[in-house]
């Protein structure tokens, strides 16, 4: 199967998460992979969800290089699309459908680079394919599947096939999301003295997240951390006093902070009448240009950092923080064929050519010495 066909076909599967759905996805690709010589596993994750773990050809003398991707796709939001989002259709050179550019075209370049890499002669140490279900909301598939304890061998080098347009990227900030909660007293709407309003005591804690200064140097790789409200609940009833409100925080991090310092300086903040719960906590990425896998990815692709113009880093978080932290720091490039602004949009398209040149990068990087 030639690398356009596989990202139309995986575009078909829909996998919108929630509730994600992606193990009929994870066998398919599972089995195109068994059939071309690889050794599969399935992980389960939660109902009607799979983590794939495929390889070949591994040595003992040398570790396997890495390829990564996930398998679920964010929702289609509430604009109304002029192409059909599970289709898959070619128009122009552009493949549409939800996930095209984020990331299944990647999934796609990763699978057929590597079975065109097996089938003419394994790489020196092998490779090791690892599907994740559940990336888009806090790379939960992936941490479950290292979290579990099964083992995921060594790596020289990993490759997560985001969108990046074909960039080899080498970091991406951290992420450190969050829901926080206090309560109030509730009453009648008419008589709200007799209450305490939880919608007034949460509003007052947004409006101290606006301007939050982190009071931390910039990152030379990363730049600033930020923070962001995205959603606020409160309340049952119109006439009614909310005797309890919630609102997320989502911190994009740099090495520059530490997770947990940061969760006591917001409890600090917002004082006892608030209780925090994360839900995410991902760390920075971050791989010294000057290694020996960076240099053999450039080299493979014929990059020059110095005169391209790469990007040292991304604002998004990957599976890279987590695959990167369980491989004990090994180099992690962030790299695919998707555009970064075409990911979660409506009339998501990723250009055809980039898929083609996706694959010919990974083959060729499998194929460097």
């Amino acid at each position: 199967m030639d690398v356009i066909t596989l990202a139309q076909k995986l575009i078909q599967f829909n996998t919108v998460n929630p509730p994600g759905n992606e193990k009929e996805i994870a066998e398919y690709c599972g089995e195109l992979l068994k059939g071309n010589g690889f050794n599969v596993k399935y992980y389960p994750f939660e109902k009607n969800r799979l983590n794939v773990v495929a390889e070949i050809g591994l040595s003992e003398k040398t570790s396997p290089i890495v390829l990564s991707g996930h398998l679920d796709v964010v929702p289609l939001g509430q604009k109304e699309w002029s192409v059909e989002p599970f289709a898959g259709k070619i128009i122009d050179g552009k493949l549409y459908g939800r996930g095209s550019s984020d990331m299944k075209s990647g999934v796609a370049a990763i699978i057929t680079s590597a079975i065109k890499s097996a089938k003419t002669s394994v790489p020196v140490g092998g490779i090791r394919i690892i599907l994740s279900a559940s990336e888009e909301d806090g790379c939960k598939g992936i941490k479950n599947l290292v979290d579990s304890g099964v083992n995921l061998g060594k790596a020289r080098g990993v490759i997560v096939a985001e969108p990046t347009n074909n960039l080899p990227i080498c970091g991406h900030k951290g992420g450190l999301y969050m829901w926080v909660r206090t309560k109030g007293v509730t009453a009648h709407s008419s008589m709200p003295e007799k209450g305490i309003n939880a919608i007034y005591k949460a509003a007052r804690a947004i409006t101290k997240i606006e301007n939050y200064n982190f009071n931390v140097e910039e990152d030379s790789i990363l730049g600033m951390p930020t923070i962001n409200i995205g959603v606020v609940k409160g309340g049952m009833n119109i006439n009614s006093v909310p005797d309890k409100a919630e609102f997320s925080i989502d911190v994009r991090s740099t090495t520059k902070i530490n997770h947990q310092d940061m969760l006591k300086e917001l409890q600090r903040l917002f004082g006892d009448d608030f209780t925090i719960e994360p839900i995410v906590d991902r760390e920075p990425v971050f791989t010294d240009e000057k290694s020996l896998f960076v240099k053999l990815v450039d080299n493979a692709i014929g990059i020059n950092r110095g005169k391209d113009n790469i990007p040292k880093a991304l604002p998004y978080v990957t599976d890279a923080s987590v695959l990167q932290k369980y491989y004990e720091g090994v180099p992690t490039i962030i790299m695919g064929p998707g555009l970064a602004s075409m990911a979660h949009q409506t009339d998501e398209y990723c250009e055809v050519e980039s898929i083609k040149k996706a694959e010919d990068n990974f083959y060729r990087i499998l194929k460097s010495k």
